[in-house]
């Protein structure tokens, strides 16, 4: 198991939260995603490593972006 952080903006509810959430979760191999909506920060763990590319990507498909550290 492998565990990453990342910071995304834009999110200012729950249903900002449901949404990354869900695109993450769909990525394969991610077993949970834990978002903290005050922070922008999102913890994702996966059986293996996911690349941030792919992160980015569905992050960017819920309608909001990753911002680089």
């Amino acid at each position: 198991m492998t565990t990453a952080e990342y910071t995304v903006s834009g999110m200012t509810c729950g249903h900002c939260v449901g949404s990354v959430k869900e695109e993450i979760g769909n990525i394969a191999g991610v077993t949970a995603v834990d978002v903290d909506l005050a922070s922008g920060r999102v913890s994702v763990t996966s059986d293996t490593p996911v690349s941030a590319t792919d992160i980015a990507a569905a992050v960017d498909e819920a309608g909001y972006a990753v911002v680089d550290s």
